[in-house]
């Protein structure tokens, strides 16, 4: 019996970094919450909304745009592929002051076993949690997950935009 694997090498993300706190975000808010988390667990969609609560992650108006065009990019390609399940790793470099932002995960095609899991998590007598489930067909994938990485990040004005403003 043959069986056919794709393995997929990505960079690290988090090489030479000092990250602080650590991210895995689906768009989703349905069980994404890790409680207690310990020092260095990875957190979830959950955790960023009340950490941006008090700490709200600021972004340049073109770094903003840049990663909305490389989000919008890779869910486009990976629902034309049927992909869903993947993940946005976001990293806190505290001591550069930047975000490190790569789409991981493990690129789950959207087969039958998918979508059966999708029809019972939706199911209001065996689902738990609130909001819609975190599997869901690729183009609603795409698109929960487009939205809520635009929310998620605060645009700030900078010398840039300024002056774009004021010339208009």
């Amino acid at each position: 019996r043959v069986v056919k694997q794709t393995l997929l090498v990505m960079e690290n993300l988090f090489y030479d970094r000092t990250i602080s706190r650590t991210f895995d975000l689906k768009g989703s808010t349905r069980n994404r919450l890790v409680r207690n988390p310990k020092k260095g667990a990875v957190l979830m969609d959950d955790n960023l909304l009340q950490y941006i609560g008090n700490n709200p992650l600021f972004v340049r108006e073109h770094s903003k745009a840049l990663l909305g065009m490389c989000i919008w990019n890779d869910t486009l390609f990976l629902s034309k592929l049927n992909v869903v399940d993947y993940s946005l790793l976001v990293g806190l470099d505290e001591t550069r002051g930047e975000l490190v932002v790569g789409i991981i995960d493990y690129m789950r095609q959207y087969t039958w076993d998918k979508q059966l899991e999708t029809l019972i998590k939706s199911s209001t007598i065996i689902g738990t949690g609130k909001g819609a489930p975190t599997v869901v067909g690729p183009s609603d994938y795409k698109h929960r997950f487009r939205d809520a990485m635009e929310r998620y990040f605060v645009t700030v004005p900078d010398k840039f935009t300024l002056k774009t403003s004021s010339a208009s």
